[in-house]
């Protein structure tokens, strides 16, 4: 990858040097009313160029430190749920207790009562189908 970066780097370079050496005529450039400047072309769109990566990598940097941000407050969110997770399975735990002893309190049908119950079930399945 180094060498892939390192050529790419070498064209780039090699080619604005014959760039430049090819577009030396002078450019007068208006920038404001009654202020101008005679430079070469080529360091004129050198310039130009060096501004607008200046731009894109700013604008790189910001972008990045935004989404860095949003992921702080992720993560935040992320751990708050977390712990409101762990809150609520701790009170799942203690109602799931609470109605195992209140059902162990509770008198046991009788078989009797167990085995009609049974054969309900039996028949309302039986008119089901």
């Amino acid at each position: 990858m180094r060498q892939i970066n390192f050529t790419l780097i070498f064209v780039f370079v090699l080619s604005m040097v014959f760039f430049t050496l090819e577009n030396t005529a002078s450019t007068t450039v208006h920038v404001l009313p009654g202020l101008k400047y005679t430079t070469p072309l080529a360091a004129l769109l050198l310039l130009s160029a060096g501004i607008g990566a200046t731009s894109a990598w700013m604008f790189a940097v910001w972008s990045g430190m935004l989404n860095s941000v949003d992921r702080f407050k992720q993560s935040s969110n992320f751990d708050a749920q977390q712990v409101r997770i762990q809150e609520l399975e701790i009170d799942l735990n203690r109602y799931r207790a609470t109605v195992e002893a209140q059902l162990g309190l509770l008198p046991s049908a009788s078989s009797e009562d167990e085995s009609e119950a049974a054969e309900a079930v039996q028949l309302s399945d039986i008119e089901l189908t």
